[in-house]
């Protein structure tokens, strides 16, 4: 038999990091010593504390039933009191709550919630691809806001075309951001807030590298702006956080309405998270910050590795100010693809080609600092092999 694929399936932008990974492993069954920085995934251990609760929950019977479909009322409490105690903001856990199975797939429902065909979402670029899946799969087209480096990597509200601007329902915002590691300023925080409320748009501010940010800056969340709460909601993840993202669960907070169709769209997909992942993310939202200290270090530490190596061999690099990537111009002459192929075939690196996340990462990839700092010093000592950068 043959079948014939709903239209919505050929409209799905393809999945890159399956890729990396499937080529990564090919690489290193082929004997090759691969050093792979071309997906996000954290290597650090959840902390004990977090995983000893997971094991004594799944040892109670009753945790193995079906549970509320919109989540546990202790992880709701939980996030509600460390929005308070981080951010200083007030969160009500009924309303302005919803958990998630990964965040990856909140930030598809946002879009099924909201979009319909016809319909125009304002989408960074370069940005995460998976933002792109929810509007393909929604019917609704995206309108790419070009993130400059001479801007700081932010949009430039003012140039959207007032043709766009009228039809678009929903923008997407990251930060600290993947795939540029820039971290938005408070001021472009309030410019998204006050655009997205004067134009009636819902703003999906993406904060799953919140936590990751360096050179002493201070996590910040967009509910601590004046109005967000109006205008969108947060999303966060324990991936990035606790060293949790196989553990898949997330959520996102702020404006009630749109949370109560996030939950809405989440009695008809699912059926919620295990009931001890839950309570485990619980434990890690309510215990001490040590380890979340010690991971942010951590990253910078290797970041300053990877960017003392990139100076040693002239590669151009600008530190990331927050996240765990590293977005890194490539060579005269090159494509971001062309120059990944170098690296793979040459060196034996992975990175993800710029122009996966959009048009406008082209001339540039990104690299992950998810592997120890004396591989990441390794990876460009290989490429300085490869005489790119003229040193």
């Amino acid at each position: 038999m043959s079948f014939q694929p709903a239209q919505r399936m050929q409209q799905l932008p393809s999945q890159l990091f399956a890729r990396l990974v499937r080529t990564a492993n090919e690489m290193q069954a082929a004997g090759h010593d691969v050093i792979n920085l071309g997906q996000g995934n954290p290597d650090q251990p959840t902390p004990p504390h977090v995983v000893e609760r997971l094991i004594m929950e799944a040892q109670r019977p009753q945790n193995h039933r079906y549970i509320p479909f919109s989540g546990l009322n202790e992880l709701k409490e939980a996030i509600s009191t460390w929005y308070q105690r981080r951010f200083g903001v007030r969160i009500d856990p009924q309303r302005e709550v919803c958990i998630l199975i990964g965040t990856k797939l909140g930030l598809q429902e946002i879009s099924l919630v909201l979009l319909q065909e016809g319909d125009v979402c304002l989408m960074p670029d370069p940005g995460y691809p998976d933002y792109w899946s929810g509007v393909a799969l929604s019917g609704a087209r995206s309108h790419p806001m070009p993130l400059l480096a001479d801007r700081g990597f932010f949009p430039d509200l003012a140039a959207i075309p007032s043709t766009i601007r009228d039809r678009a329902k929903l923008m997407f915002l990251n930060s600290p951001n993947n795939p540029t590691g820039r971290v938005a300023t408070r001021d472009q925080m309030q410019a998204a807030v006050d655009f997205c409320r004067q134009h009636q748009i819902a703003l999906a501010w993406d904060s799953a590298y919140s936590d990751l940010v360096f050179d002493g800056r201070e996590p910040v969340s967009i509910l601590q702006v004046p109005g967000a709460r109006e205008a969108g909601i947060e999303f966060h993840s324990l991936s990035k956080s606790f060293n949790m993202a196989g553990w898949r669960l997330g959520f996102a907070a702020g404006n009630a309405e749109l949370i109560g169709l996030m939950n809405l769209i989440q009695d008809h997909l699912n059926c919620s998270q295990f009931a001890p992942v839950q309570q485990a993310a619980a434990t890690a939202l309510s215990g001490p910050t040590d380890s979340v200290l010690a991971l942010r270090a951590l990253y910078e530490e290797r970041r300053d590795a990877f960017v003392a190596g990139c100076r040693d061999i002239g590669w151009p690099v600008t530190p990331a100010e927050g996240s765990f990537f590293m977005w890194c111009p490539v060579p005269s002459g090159f494509s971001s693809d062309t120059f990944a192929e170098l690296l793979l075939n040459e060196a034996h690196i992975v990175v993800a080609p710029g122009h996966a996340f959009g048009a406008g990462g082209e001339g540039y990839v990104r690299a992950s600092l998810c592997v120890p700092a004396a591989r990441l010093v390794e990876a460009t000592r290989r490429v300085g092999l490869l005489g790119v950068f003229g040193r």
